[in-house]
C-alpha cells in the first residue's frame, strides 16, 4: 500500500504545515506516534491518526499541535527557567500557568486555536477521570490552578471534567490569592512579569517557602556589591578640598574602574611572583598542567575495564512515560484480569508475611528499666515487698523500620506471558503490604530498546566495526515505583510489563549495578535489593562481537563488588534458571506459579530475628 492510499495522510500533512506556521517555526520537525505526544527541541511528537480519522483522534490531534505549537511561540525557555521555582509543588503550580498563559494569549491573537484546546483539554480531563472527582482535595491544585488562570484570561468556558476541577479549588484560590488575581490581564503578554506573577500567587497559596532566592533580589544585591566594592577601592587622597580633584575623579569614573580591574590582576601578579622568590615553585612539574584533561570515569565500578560502545542513548524512564495513562490503567486491568485466580494465594501469602512482621514489632520490648511505660505484668514484685522499685519498659524500633527494599525485574523476552504477569502481581501486592508495615519498596525493571543492537550498534558499523567494542545495544531501565511513591499512584505502572513489544533483551550486570547505586542514594539505614531473573544476561549484538562470557563476567562482577561492599543485603531468585551459581544468596524455582511463595518466603526470611530462622531459609535451598 502506498502513503497515498491513506486519507489520513493528506490531513497530516496539512496539520504539520499549519503547526509550523502557528509556531513561527518552519525547522519544526512533526510526527505521529502512539508514544506520549511531546516537544522536544526542533521534534514535534502528536498523537497517532488512524486511517478511520475518527472526530475524537482529529480533535486530539489538532488540539494537541495547538498547544504545543503555542507554547513554542510565546515561552521563552531561558526566561521561564531563571524563576523556576525549587519545591516540587510550587514548580508544578509555576509551569500550569505558563502553560495556560500561551494558551491564552495564543486563544486571544488566533481565536480559531481555543476550540481545539478545549477539545485536548477535555480528552486529558476524562482520561484522568475529573469529571468523577468530588472534594478537592482529591484534585491536583495545580492543575486547577492552570484551568483558572485560562479560563479568568480568555473568558471561556472549560469542558465539564475541567470545570470540576477548577469549581472545587477556585473558592481556595480566590480567597487566598484574589488580589494577585486582579493584575493578570495586564501582564499576560510579557512572560517575566508574568513569571514575577505565578511567584506570588504561589506564595498567596501556601508554597513560599518552596520558591527558592528572588532572582531579581540576587541581581540587585550583585548590582550593590559591585558598586560597594568600587566605591572602597576609591584611593582616599582623591577626597579633599580642591574641586577640581573631585570633578576630575567623578568624569573618568569608567576609566579608573578598568583600570582598578587591570591593576588588581597586575597585584595578584606581583604577589604570585613574590612568592615565588620566597622559596616557591616558579614552574609546574612536567605532566602536572592544568590544562590536560582528566581521565575518564570508567562505566562500571565493579569493572574498570567493561567496555560499552556508546552511552548517549541508554534510557533511565519512568513507566508513566513510555505510555499514556489511559493505555497504563487499560493494561492494568488486562493484568488483573489475568491472574484473578492467583491474587488470592499471593494475598494470602502478603497478610502472612505482614502477619510475622507485625509479631515480631509487638515483641520488641526492654523491660526493666528505670523510665518509660509503666510495666504491669511486674506489678506482683512490688505487692509482694513494698521496697521493690517499679519497673518499667520501652518499646524497641523494629529492625524493618528504617528499611527500603527494590525489587529489580527481568523484563527480556523470556519472561513474556505468564512469567511477567506473575512478577508484576508478585512485586505489585508486596509492596502493598510491605508499605503498610512503614518499609519503603521501589520496583524497576531492565531491558533494551532494541532487539540484536540499537543505535550504539549503527554507530559501530558505520564507524567501520572495530575490534572489541563492548557492549553494543541500548539500554532501558524502567522505574515502575520510587522508593518515596505511593503504592496507590504507582499501581497503574506495573501493567506496562503487558506492553507488547517492551520486553526485549537482557543485560544483567548493568541493572543490578544501576538498582545497587540508587539504593545507596536513599537514607534508609537498611537496604535489601532482590533480583528476579529467568536467565543468564543476553545480549546478541554484543555478544556476536565479544568474548561469549562478557556479559556474565561482568554481572559476576557486580554482584561480588555488592556482596563485598555488604551495604546492600542482595538476594535473586530465578525461574526455570540457577542462579545460585551468581548469587550467594539465592533460590531457584522450576514453576513460575511458585513465585509469589518464594518471594513472600524470602522477605520474611531477612525481617526474622530469630538468626537460626533466617539461616535455615538463606541458606537457599531449591523450591521443590
Amino acid at each position: 500500500m502506498t502513503q497515498s492510499d491513506n486519507p489520513a495522510d493528506a490531513f497530516k500533512k496539512a496539520l504539520s504545515e499549519a503547526t509550523k506556521v502557528l509556531a513561527n517555526d518552519p525547522d519544526l520537525n512533526v510526527s505521529y506516534s502512539v508514544d506520549p505526544a511531546g516537544l522536544s527541541g526542533d521534534a514535534m511528537r502528536l498523537p497517532q491518526v488512524s486511517r478511520r480519522m475518527t472526530r475524537d483522534e482529529v480533535m486530539l490531534a489538532r488540539g494537541t499541535a495547538d498547544a504545543m505549537a503555542l507554547n513554542r511561540r510565546y515561552h521563552n525557555g531561558q526566561t521561564h527557567a531563571r524563576y523556576t521555582p525549587q519545591g516540587e509543588m510550587a514548580r508544578e503550580l509555576y509551569e500550569a500557568m505558563e502553560t495556560a498563559r500561551c494558551e491564552a494569549v495564543g486563544a486571544r491573537d488566533m481565536p480559531g486555536t481555543a476550540g481545539n484546546i478545549d477539545a485536548k483539554i477535555a480528552h486529558d480531563a476524562m482520561r484522568k477521570g475529573y469529571d468523577q472527582v468530588k472534594q478537592a482535595a482529591d484534585a491536583p491544585l495545580a492543575v486547577a490552578a492552570g484551568y483558572l488562570i485560562r479560563h479568568l484570561a480568555t473568558g471561556r468556558d472549560l469542558p465539564s471534567g475541567a470545570a470540576n476541577v477548577m469549581e472545587l479549588w477556585r473558592p481556595f484560590i480566590e480567597q487566598q490569592a484574589g488580589g494577585t488575581l486582579e493584575d493578570l490581564d495586564a501582564i499576560l503578554d510579557n512572560q517575566a512579569d508574568f513569571a514575577k506573577f505565578a511567584r506570588k500567587m504561589i506564595k498567596d497559596l501556601g508554597y513560599g517557602d518552596q520558591l527558592g532566592q528572588d532572582p531579581d533580589q540576587i541581581d540587585d544585591d550583585q548590582d550593590d556589591t559591585a558598586e560597594d566594592g568600587g566605591e572602597e577601592e576609591q584611593d582616599p587622597d582623591s577626597t579633599g578640598d580642591d574641586n577640581t580633584d573631585e570633578e576630575e575623579t567623578e568624569g573618568s569614573a569608567e576609566q579608573s574602574q578598568e583600570e582598578q580591574q587591570d591593576a588588581s590582576q597586575a597585584q595578584v601578579s606581583m604577589d604570585e611572583m613574590a612568592d615565588q622568590e620566597m622559596g616557591e615553585e616558579a614552574e609546574m612539574p612536567d605532566g602536572e598542567a592544568p590544562m590536560e584533561p582528566p581521565a575518564p570515569q570508567p562505566i562500571s565500578d565493579a569493572d574498570p575495564d567493561y567496555l560499552v560502545y556508546q552511552i548517549e542513548h541508554d534510557e533511565e524512564i519512568r513507566a508513566e512515560d513510555l505510555a499514556e495513562p489511559v493505555e497504563l490503567e487499560r493494561l492494568r486491568a488486562y493484568l488483573d484480569q489475568q491472574l484473578e485466580p492467583l491474587k488470592g494465594a499471593v494475598s494470602r501469602l502478603a497478610n502472612k508475611l505482614q502477619r510475622r512482621l507485625q509479631a515480631q514489632q509487638n515483641r520488641s520490648w526492654e523491660f526493666d528499666l528505670e523510665e518509660g511505660t509503666l510495666d504491669a505484668g511486674r506489678l506482683a514484685r512490688v505487692i509482694a515487698n513494698p521496697t521493690t522499685p517499679l519497673s518499667f519498659k520501652v518499646e524497641k524500633d523494629t529492625e524493618f523500620r528504617d528499611t527500603c527494599v527494590t525489587l529489580l525485574l527481568d523484563n527480556s523476552g523470556s519472561m513474556r506471558g505468564r512469567p511477567i504477569s506473575i512478577a508484576a502481581i508478585c512485586a505489585d501486592v508486596l509492596a502493598r503490604t510491605l508499605e503498610r508495615c512503614n518499609v519503603k519498596v521501589e520496583i524497576l525493571g531492565f531491558t533494551t530498546r532494541a532487539w540484536k543492537g540499537g543505535q550504539a550498534r549503527e554507530a559501530w558499523l558505520n564507524d567501520g566495526r572495530p575490534q572489541q567494542p563492548g557492549r553494543l545495544n541500548d539500554l532501558r531501565h524502567i522505574i515502575y515505583k520510587s522508593g518515596d511513591t505511593p503504592w496507590r499512584r504507582a499501581r497503574p505502572n506495573l501493567g506496562l510489563m503487558m506492553k507488547e513489544g517492551l520486553l526485549k533483551e537482557n543485560i544483567d550486570g548493568e541493572a543490578l549495578e544501576w538498582a545497587h547505586r540508587r539504593m545507596m542514594a536513599r537514607p534508609e539505614a537498611r537496604k535489601i535489593l532482590m533480583v528476579i531473573s529467568d536467565g543468564a544476561p543476553v545480549d546478541d549484538s554484543t555478544l556476536s562481537v565479544n568474548p561469549a562470557n562478557f556479559l556474565e563476567k561482568h554481572l559476576r562482577d557486580v554482584i561480588e563488588m555488592v556482596e563485598k561492599r555488604r551495604a546492600v543485603e542482595l538476594l535473586a531468585i530465578g525461574i526455570g534458571h540457577d542462579v545460585t551459581r551468581y548469587y550467594d544468596r539465592a533460590v531457584t524455582i522450576t514453576d513460575v506459579e511458585q513465585l509469589a511463595g518464594a518471594m513472600t518466603e524470602q522477605l520474611a526470611a531477612l525481617f526474622d530475628s530469630d538468626p537460626r530462622a533466617r539461616a535455615r531459609v538463606m541458606g537457599m535451598k531449591r523450591a521443590s
